[in-house]
């Protein structure tokens, strides 16, 4: 039988080739097949993984919540060192400083994460912003974004922290960040599905052992991760509540 393996389309695309490498570095650990799904569209993954064509996944923490309180899912571990924040983006050469500086009527380049865009929303009501006086553009990942910022497609620019740090030098050199949350407390998970039940208890201990092997120090580089930690149950239920309550 072979396994699915699916990344969140968050994830940076110059470690697209990291990820291939894991999947490889995956086979060897559980003698079996395991292919690599990869997605552009959330919607297009979460309609596969309702479908059950997905048995491991490098998840968003919205999607978690979905894993695994209604798919039966379990979070085995989380990247070291790598909480998900939400950073808002202008042009450099905009005037505005702050998130208090933006008014009515901005245009946010966003995408279709939904819990980097749930946190940069709240960070706007500050500045008195909402869903009511602010016009949205969707697009499918946050390189797009910061392309439509500095094209002036939008004002203001919503990114996964990871994503932001991910972009070319150039790219960042034009833009400002005027915020990034402080959450910490927010992950990418892995998370495994029913058809992996009998394999959790070995991957979650190469896993977490991948830093020591010098073959397991070179996929986690090619990922640009430091390596993983374990994700507890009650970790787990701590961090769902809390998307769960920003979400309402």
């Amino acid at each position: 039988m072979t396994l699915n393996l699916s990344v969140s389309p968050d994830f940076p695309p110059a470690h697209l080739s990291g990820w291939f490498i894991f999947n490889t570095w995956l086979q060897r650990q559980l003698g079996t097949g395991v292919h690599l799904e990869l997605y552009d569209s959330f919607e297009e993954q979460r309609e596969d993984i309702r479908s059950g064509k997905i048995d491991l996944i490098y998840a968003n923490p919205y999607d978690a919540s979905m894993l695994v309180r209604e798919l039966g899912f379990k979070v085995l571990v989380r990247p070291r060192n790598r909480a998900d924040e939400t950073v808002i983006a202008v042009r450099k050469d905009d005037g505005r400083n702050a998130v208090e500086d933006l008014q009515p009527g901005i245009t946010v380049a966003t995408t279709a994460d939904p819990d980097v865009h749930i946190m940069g929303m709240i960070m706007l009501e500050s500045a008195d912003l909402d869903k009511s006086n602010v016009t949205f553009r969707e697009y499918d990942n946050y390189v797009l974004v910061a392309k439509a910022l500095l094209n002036g497609q939008a004002d203001v620019g919503f990114f996964l922290k990871a994503g932001y740090d991910e972009l070319s030098e150039l790219v960042r050199s034009k833009t400002k960040s005027l915020v990034d949350s402080q959450i910490s407390v927010v992950h990418h998970t892995l998370v495994a599905g029913p058809r992996m039940q009998e394999h959790i208890e070995l991957l979650t201990e190469r896993l977490l052992n991948m830093e020591e092997d010098l073959k397991g120090r070179e996929v986690l580089k090619s990922m640009g991760l430091d390596g993983w930690d374990r994700m507890e149950d009650e970790q787990t239920e701590f961090m769902i509540d809390l998307i769960d309550t920003l979400i309402d």
